[in-house]
């Protein structure tokens, strides 16, 4: 199998929510951020293929990434555009069923990736 791409999905402000919050989470807990990076690789790395206990399908086309450190259950939320390119669009710490609320925006996010995928792909930019 091809390897996956794996983007982050950019708001029209130009921001990357996931970008962000994975910022955060290496400031707050660098073990969690290891396990969520390590997670992002095992997507690039299996792409459909990547199953339970480390990804789940949702609905709609709406996967998760899912890892546990300690009592904390971090949640990167996904979608496939194509066979080979996954689209990280939103992320949250959970304690037990994601909130309809986060499902429905990485939703929206799918929708708004797919009708113009160039203008919410996230470019990192170095000055």
């Amino acid at each position: 199998m091809p390897r996956t791409e794996v983007v982050f999905y950019r708001e029209p402000n130009g921001k990357a929510p996931v970008v962000a919050w994975l910022e955060m989470l290496k400031k707050k807990d660098r073990q969690a951020f290891a396990k969520c990076a390590a997670l992002i690789r095992r997507l690039a790395l299996e792409g459909h293929e990547l199953r339970r206990p480390a990804a789940d399908y949702l609905r709609d086309g709406i996967h998760e990434l899912r890892a546990r450190h300690g009592k904390v259950r971090y949640r990167l939320l996904y979608f496939f555009h194509g066979r080979n390119v996954a689209v990280l669009g939103h992320a949250l710490t959970k304690k037990r069923e994601i909130p309809q609320a986060d499902l429905q925006r990485a939703l929206d996010r799918k929708h708004a990736f797919a009708a113009d995928p160039e203008a919410h792909t996230y470019q990192e930019t170095v000055s």
